[in-house]
């Protein structure tokens, strides 16, 4: 009896973590992937390359030596770390922009990241600002992906690869729109560019 009854609660929480998954509007959560990394990557850029830090374990080894590893600070878990606390603060930065062309919808940056350089202004045309609610969602949505894939995003920007922002958000959370503009549903892999 009592083995019936814990399968029938896990059929019931894998029913309602799959029906949970699947209300995630796949334009928002794409669009949080994207600024995430994003920020991030323009965070890195900030710090100054020759800045280390020291890591490794601080216990003695048997001769009396201690044994640390200086690696640059920009990439250290500690900075990204860091950097993960806040990044979701700066969806404020973003709305959602619709492709004249293609009518594409993903969220973006409208806000320059230097104060005073009129070339980082977009054209604000194809934005559509939606106040304060559509800017709370990104940021829910940046906040739910930086918990969920929190190891994923340390380890892939700590490594300093190519295309981060391809494999965080296609291969990692499924949440990279294609290259016609459809979602691709989490658990299944995005196409390859040719």
């Amino acid at each position: 009896m009592a083995s019936w009854i814990f399968h029938m609660f896990m059929m019931m929480l894998s029913t309602f973590i799959s029906c949970s998954q699947s209300k995630r509007d796949k334009v928002l959560y794409c669009s949080a992937c994207k600024a995430i990394v994003d920020e991030l990557n323009y965070s890195i850029s900030q710090v100054d390359p020759k800045k280390t830090i020291n890591v490794g374990s601080f216990r003695l080894n048997p001769d009396g030596t201690m044994t640390d590893k200086k690696v640059p600070f920009a990439r250290s878990e500690t900075h990204l770390s860091e950097l993960l606390d806040g990044v979701c603060n700066s969806m404020s930065d973003y709305a959602l922009y619709i492709d004249p062309d293609t009518h594409h919808k993903q969220y973006r940056r409208f806000a320059p990241r230097v104060s005073g350089s009129s070339e980082d202004f977009p054209d604000f045309e194809n934005f559509k600002f939606d106040g304060p609610e559509a800017s709370n969602n990104l940021k829910f949505a940046c906040e739910t992906l930086v918990e969920e894939l929190e190891d994923d995003i340390i380890s892939l920007l700590g490594r300093d690869e190519g295309d981060v922002q391809e494999k965080l958000c296609s291969r990692v959370s499924g949440y990279l729109l294609s290259e016609e503009g459809m979602a691709v549903i989490p658990g299944h892999r995005a196409r390859q560019p040719r």
